[in-house]
């Protein structure tokens, strides 16, 4: 009869619903999985990547700062040998000067004892004319010239030991200016890798949290889909004439082995 037909069609519906929220359930679950276990997966690549790409950072700063450093070793070499020809050139210059002071010094010491030898054997001799008044005034600003020139000469030597400290303070403070240049190209280096490593993980994180946004919203559709299929299934015809009430159950298959909800794969950036 109608009522038994009825009946025997609300039992199935029953099983039927009963059957298709488990396997709505074992879905959700499966999905669930999926997704966590994409995220796990997601995670490991970004670290993986993150690792690479600081390894590649460390070695391009090893590299620019070996070449930094002989850059600046080739600068320093170059100008401490300017410094040293210039060292040596107001040195030669100098030497010069102090032994043409020397020779004329000599000349001078020579005119000077040639005239006192004269001036003993003049006195001597008791020989007091207006000649040897001369002589002796002559002796006398050959002394006094000879006192200016050994002041000169006196006066080099201490312009010379000024020179050469200079240069040895030039040479310090050139030293310590190369060295503060290479404090700052270096800092400047470490805040250059910094900042690059900054914006890499910056575009890794927004990458990752796009991909996981998208799952969640997937996981979303699915999860009102499959409400909505609970919601027809349960307001459906229990009395439709056009099924048979000996049909048989409708066999359900796993997404995973129907291929309707392929479990996402992950592209390496």
């Amino acid at each position: 009869t109608a009522s038994t037909t009825c009946e025997k069609l609300e039992k199935a519906r029953n099983e039927l619903q009963i059957a298709y929220e488990g396997f709505v359930q074992k879905l959700n679950q499966q999905h669930q999985t999926d997704l966590t276990e994409l995220e796990n997966r997601l995670k490991e690549f970004y670290t993986g990547e993150c690792e690479k790409l600081q390894n590649i950072y460390i070695e391009e700063a090893e590299k620019y700062k070996t070449q930094l450093q002989e850059q600046i070793k080739k600068s320093h070499e170059m100008e401490k040998k300017s410094l040293e020809d210039l060292l040596y050139e107001k040195q030669e210059s100098l030497e010069k000067q102090i032994n043409c002071l020397k020779s004329e010094n000599d000349t001078l010491n020579e005119k000077l004892k040639s005239e006192e030898q004269k001036r003993i054997s003049r006195e001597k001799a008791n020989l007091k004319n207006p000649q040897i008044m001369y002589l002796e005034q002559e002796l006398e600003s050959l002394k006094a010239v000879l006192d200016i020139k050994n002041e000169k000469l006196h006066q080099q030597d201490i312009k010379l030991m000024k020179m050469e400290k200079l240069v040895d303070n030039n040479t310090a403070l050139v030293d310590k200016l190369k060295r503060f240049q290479q404090e700052n190209e270096e800092l400047k280096a470490r805040m250059d890798k910094h900042m690059a490593i900054s914006r890499q993980l910056s575009t890794e994180q927004a990458v990752l949290q796009e991909s996981l946004e998208k799952e969640s919203k997937v996981n979303k559709r699915l999860s009102m889909e499959n409400e909505e299929l609970l919601w027809k299934l349960h307001n459906g015809d229990l009395c439709s004439p056009k099924r048979s009430p000996t049909s048989p159950a409708i066999p359900f298959q796993s997404p995973r082995n129907s291929g309707s909800f392929p479990s996402p794969s992950i592209s390496p950036r």
